[in-house]
């Protein structure tokens, strides 16, 4: 039987970050579908459809070309949903299997409020019942990811910031997320990303460590910076760590959005922000760990490009 995937030559760039993922280095992108990157990561030849360029085509099968460049990806989407197994089947199967993905857990599961925002309907502004449900968790998420586990990064709990109302301090919140963590499946690696950062100490990192379950370094816009978060007492709190680049401090998303797309090359140079993730390479070669590190378009304009400019510096 012919193979499905052929082995294209790799960019100097996948040579490079393919001899880190040798180290279970891994480093990647947020998402993967940026028309922006034609050119760069990808060959606009190859989702020609009679003569003229695809979006369907190209969003369907460009995970493959991801690839030929990258060894990891996260995936953003399943925060907004819970995929189903043909979905997964799907997805798996248009990239080749040494390809690694990190998603997020959908809010159903992580938001204490829904946001007072349309999408939501009746819902905006309401206490989520299903806030922290592993029962839920497991049959609706890890159910039917489960048969490509072999294939998984991390699973990123992504909790966005909490109000008072939500909890009324950090013991309160630790309190609801270590029953939830003991109660949770095995055989995953757990990730646990906060936007508070009021809840970054030993109580929480203690609640991590306990259960096997990494911090996620994160780079946002109300979040200590990343050489900051890396250097906190007890950060890191599993056998691996998970990194997520998103926003320089003080930056909204949505001003991001508006600066930086199409996300065709790098218009805010974040020099701290790239020095704070060589050192978790360092770091992680020094330990001998696993380490997955993404970094999103709307950090400095081009992910590939701080990427590039990252692994050329290790």
């Amino acid at each position: 039987m012919l193979p499905l995937f052929d082995e294209p030559p790799l960019s100097p760039l996948g040579e490079k970050l393919h001899a880190l993922a040798a180290e279970k280095i891994y480093l990647g992108t947020s998402s993967w579908k940026y028309e922006g990157w034609l050119g760069e990561i990808y060959s606009e030849a190859r989702y020609l459809t009679r003569g003229r360029f695809s979006r369907k085509k190209f969003e369907g099968a460009c995970l493959e070309e991801y690839a030929e460049t990258f060894p990891v990806v996260c995936g953003d989407f399943s925060f907004y949903q819970f995929p189903s197994g043909d979905y997964w089947r799907r997805l798996f199967a248009s990239a080749p299997a040494p390809l690694r993905f990190a998603f997020k857990v959908p809010e159903e599961i992580t938001a204490k409020i829904f946001p007072a925002h349309a999408r939501y309907g009746a819902r905006a502004g309401k206490a989520n019942e299903n806030f922290l449900n592993a029962g839920l968790l497991e049959s609706a998420f890890l159910d039917a990811l489960a048969p490509h586990r072999a294939r998984m990064a991390a699973l990123i709990f992504e909790f966005g910031t909490f109000s008072k109302k939500s909890f009324a301090g950090v013991d309160d919140f630790l309190s609801s997320l270590d029953a939830f963590l003991a109660g949770l499946r095995e055989g995953w690696r757990y990730s646990v990303e906060i936007r508070n950062p009021d809840y970054l100490g030993p109580d929480y990192f203690g609640v991590l460590r306990s259960r096997g379950v990494a911090h996620v370094f994160n780079a946002w816009t109300r979040m200590p910076e990343l050489d900051a978060q890396i250097h906190l007492d007890g950060a890191f709190t599993a056998g691996f760590s998970v990194t997520r680049a998103l926003l320089r401090h003080g930056r909204s998303y949505e001003h991001a959005v508006e600066k930086f797309s199409p996300y065709k090359e790098i218009q805010d140079p974040n020099p701290p922000a790239r020095e704070a993730i060589k050192d978790l390479i360092r770091r992680a070669r020094a330990e001998r760990q696993e380490a997955y590190i993404f970094v999103n378009n709307r950090l400095e304009g081009n992910a590939p490009a701080t990427i590039r400019a990252i692994a050329e510096g290790v």
